[in-house]
């Protein structure tokens, strides 16, 4: 009928027309070229391959962060002291403390009263903080919701333990390490230290435990009284030492005399103790002056660098008075 054309749906609108158009040619060679080879399995978002790679990515930049972090207790180095008991062992310690991590609407229980009683009463900064945080700045350890940070610890130069020595007018005497690696070892001759009048600890810089947080506890408070110095080269800081008048003595269990007898405990003195295992090194050995051994049963073959460096040192403050 003529018009009808103009009937409301008679005719289609440009370009909703199905079928084939006119130039569409190239849309279907297109859509026949494909999209490409097929992603592997770790490029494809959700997949667990995917998921184990990006895991795999993030190990290795927490390994890569970690060896780039300073060791605890070596210069420059902050330590993390993590876990409810912990904490509250290192508060009661009174080590020293930067900060103190507490985890948003943590669970209280008598530790961690302790622990803010604490805080307070020492005036330390307390942050709240939300737990993913407290992954973060103790790396991932179990933490339970308070974490403390330490600053790192400010070692001294050998030489001013002499020098601490001569302002106090008293016989120098030095105790040094060789090899000792356990931090609770260097704790407990830091403590011996201060309870029998030596100076200072002096220890190396390399193959040697250092000031963390164990030490410390160990020292029962007596690392804030006697300094820890380290030496870059401790058989060349002992030579130092005999150049500076002191009489470097070794303890080692093929010492020449026993400890009590050596004669020369009331001049100025460095003590020398080696590990329990090792003992001191070869170049150590040989800068002393003199070997001594501690007297033991022969069904103890021998002991740890804690308790020996004690009792020498009782012997060496017994001769002394």
């Amino acid at each position: 009928m003529a018009g009808n054309s103009r009937r409301r749906g008679a005719m289609r609108k440009p370009g909703t027309k199905k079928g084939m158009q006119v130039g569409s040619g190239g849309q279907r060679r297109r859509g026949l070229e494909g999209k490409g080879p097929t992603p592997r399995a770790e490029d494809r978002t959700g997949h667990p391959a995917a998921r184990r790679a990006a895991a795999k990515r993030k190990e290795t930049a927490a390994q890569s962060a970690r060896r780039q972090r300073p060791e605890p207790g070596r210069p420059g180095a902050t330590e993390t002291v993590a876990g409810r008991n912990s904490v509250v062992e290192a508060l009661r310690a009174e080590v020293p403390v930067k900060a103190l991590y507490v985890a948003e609407r943590i669970d209280s229980d008598d530790r961690v009263r302790e622990v803010l009683r604490t805080a307070a009463d020492r005036g330390l900064a307390v942050l709240e903080a939300p737990r993913s945080e407290l992954d973060r700045v103790t790396g991932g350890a179990v933490h339970q919701g308070v974490a403390l940070t330490l600053p790192p610890y400010d070692y001294a130069h050998p030489d001013d333990i002499l020098t601490a020595a001569e302002e106090a007018g008293e016989v120098p005497l030095v105790v040094a390490l060789d090899g000792v690696t356990d931090p609770r070892n260097l704790g407990a001759v830091v403590r011996s230290a201060a309870a029998f009048g030596a100076h200072g600890v002096v220890i190396p810089e390399r193959r040697s435990a250092g000031m963390t947080a164990g030490a410390w506890k160990t020292s029962a408070g007596a690392a804030a009284r006697v300094p820890v110095a380290r030496a870059t080269n401790l058989a060349r800081q002992l030579r130092a030492y005999q150049e500076a008048g002191l009489f470097v003595i070794g303890l080692d269990g093929s010492g020449e005399v026993e400890v009590g007898e050596a004669a020369a405990l009331g001049e100025p003195l460095c003590l020398v103790v080696g590990s329990e295992g090792a003992g001191m090194s070869r170049i150590v050995h040989q800068a002393c002056d003199l070997v001594v051994r501690i007297p033991i049963a022969r069904s103890v073959e021998s002991l740890n660098a804690g308790v020996a460096a004690g009792v020498a040192m009782y012997e060496i403050a017994r001769a002394r008075r």
